[in-house]
C-alpha cells in the first residue's frame, strides 16, 4: 500500500482508511480492495520511496469515519469511508524497491501494479493486491524481519488491536449526540438508542412486516433482533425507526448482515461475500449451499437493501 501522505498516522494508529469513492463519485479500484482484505493478510507499507513497515490485517473492512489524527479530538464524523485494522511493525531494514528492480520488475502485475518499472511509487494507488511471487521476492529482499513475520503471522507488540474499534467509536459518538439533543423528545431519544440494539419501537414496527428470521426460521421474539438494512449508523433519525428499514434476524445473522458478510438481492436471493468464512456461516445455521432465497421484500425494504449492497456488503466490484 502507498502511504506517502498517511504513514505517520496509520502505522502508529494501527489502521488503514480510505474514502469509499473518488471525489467525483466514481468507484476507485484501490479503495474497493479495502472490501477484500481479510484477517491474516500481510500489508507492505510503502512511503518515501521505501518499504518502511509490515502489518498483519486484524479485521475485515468496515465503515468508519475518517480518523482525525492531527492533534484534534474525535473523527471527521461526516466523512465515512472504509477502515481496516492492522497490527504494524516498523522495519529496521527498510527496503528501497528502486534499487532492486532487476528482480522485482519481472514480477510486477500487469494490472494495478503498486510501483512503476523504475521502482517509484504510484500516488494514485492506495491499496492493491500483490502476486505471491512479487510478495515473496519483497520478503526475501527485506530479510529475516519479513520472513519471520510472514511465517508467524503475528507482530510482537504490546499494543492491542481491537477489530472494529473505529465502528464502535462512531456509534458511541452518535448515541451521545442523540442523548444531548434537546430538540428531540425524550421518548424519541430513548427509542432511537433502543433501535441501535434492534429493540423498542423499531422492532415493533418491523414486526408489522416480518414474522421470523428469514435465514434460520427462528420465530421466538426473544431470540430475534430487528436489524437495519440501511445501518443505524448511516441512517437519519426517521430511517432509524422506519419498519421498512428492518429485518428480523438472530444475533449471529444480524452480525453477518451488519458487517457486510451477507446481503440480499431484490428478489430475495442470498448474497455471500467472497471474504466470508463459509464453515462459520454453516455453524451459525446459514448454509449458502442450501439457502438460496429468503422470500420477497417490500418496495421500502428493497430501497434500503440497495444501500446495504452498495455501501456495506463486502464485495469489491472492480478489484478482481
Amino acid at each position: 500500500m502507498n502511504q506517502k501522505q498517511t504513514y505517520r498516522h496509520e502505522v502508529p494508529g494501527g489502521y488503514l482508511w480510505s474514502p469509499k469513492r473518488k471525489s467525483n463519485g466514481h468507484t476507485n479500484p484501490f479503495y474497493e480492495y479495502m472490501r477484500e482484505v481479510a484477517p491474516g493478510d500481510i500489508v507492505f507499507s510503502f512511503a518515501d520511496g521505501h518499504i518502511k513497515a509490515l502489518g498483519i490485517v486484524a479485521s475485515h473492512g468496515y465503515e468508519a469515519p475518517k480518523p482525525r489524527d492531527f492533534g484534534q479530538v474525535g473523527a471527521y464524523w461526516d466523512r465515512v469511508g472504509w477502515r481496516v485494522d492492522v497490527a504494524f511493525r516498523e522495519l529496521h531494514h527498510r527496503l528501497k524497491p528502486s534499487d532492486h528492480m532487476d528482480r522485482l520488475a519481472p514480477r510486477l502485475p500487469k494490472r494495478y501494479a503498486p510501483l512503476q518499472p523504475n521502482g517509484h511509487g504510484l500516488q494514485s494507488v492506495y491499496l492493491t493486491r500483490l502476486p505471491e511471487s512479487f510478495a515473496l521476492e519483497l520478503a526475501e529482499l527485506i530479510g529475516i524481519e519479513a520472513q519471520n513475520l510472514i511465517k508467524g503471522r503475528r507482530v510482537d507488540d504490546k499494543r492491542a488491536i481491537l477489530p472494529g474499534a473505529g465502528l464502535l467509536e462512531w456509534e458511541q459518538h452518535q448515541i451521545q449526540q442523540i442523548q444531548l439533543d434537546v430538540t428531540i423528545e425524550e421518548t424519541t431519544r430513548a427509542a432511537l438508542v433502543q433501535a441501535r440494539r434492534g429493540q423498542g419501537v423499531f422492532k415493533q414496527r418491523v414486526l408489522k412486516i416480518e414474522q421470523r428470521c428469514r435465514l434460520t426460521g427462528v420465530d421466538r421474539l426473544e431470540h430475534l433482533i430487528a436489524s437495519h438494512c440501511k445501518p443505524w449508523r448511516d441512517a437519519s433519525n426517521e430511517e432509524r425507526l422506519d419498519g421498512e428499514n428492518g429485518l428480523l434476524l438472530t444475533p449471529d445473522a444480524d452480525h453477518l448482515f451488519d458487517r457486510g458478510f451477507i446481503s440480499f438481492d431484490d428478489r430475495g436471493g442470498l448474497l455471500v461475500s467472497p471474504v466470508a468464512h463459509v464453515p462459520s456461516l454453516v455453524r451459525m445455521g446459514i448454509d449458502p449451499a442450501t439457502l438460496k432465497n429468503v422470500g420477497v421484500f417490500s418496495a421500502g425494504q428493497r430501497r434500503f437493501l440497495d444501500f446495504h449492497r452498495e455501501s456495506v456488503f463486502l464485495e469489491a466490484k472492480l478489484a478482481r
